[in-house]
C-alpha cells in the first residue's frame, strides 16, 4: 500500500486529485467516505474531479455527463463504467492498494 493523502486534504463534498503510476486519481470526500477513481471522464477525458459534486452523482464539466459513486458508472448508462481504485484508510490517511 501507498499513502496518497490525508482526509484532511478533501473536505466533505470536495475532491482532490493525486498521481498514482503516472494515472491521475480523484479522490471524493462523500459524506466521510473516501471514493478513488480515475480522474478522466470516459466520455472525453476531462478531469471528473472538477466536476459538480452532489451526495451521489458527480457531472463532468466537460459535456456534462454524471456518473453515479455507488455504481461507478454513468447515470444515463450503466456500461459506461468509471475505473476505481481499492484504497484503505488507517488513522486518517488514505492508502492506495
Amino acid at each position: 500500500m501507498i499513502k496518497i493523502a490525508n482526509i484532511s486534504e478533501i473536505p466533505i463534498g470536495g475532491s482532490k486529485v493525486v498521481m498514482h503510476d503516472e494515472t491521475p486519481v480523484a479522490l471524493f470526500n462523500i459524506n466521510g467516505k473516501i471514493i478513488a477513481w480515475d480522474n478522466r471522464c470516459p466520455h472525453r477525458g476531462a478531469s471528473l474531479a472538477d466536476g459538480n459534486i452532489n451526495n451521489d452523482t458527480v457531472q463532468c464539466k466537460y459535456h456534462l455527463w454524471e456518473f453515479d459513486f455507488k455504481r461507478a458508472c454513468s447515470t444515463a448508462n450503466e456500461n459506461i463504467k468509471v475505473k476505481k481504485f481499492k484504497i484503505s484508510v488507517i488513522e486518517n490517511d488514505i492508502f492506495i492498494c
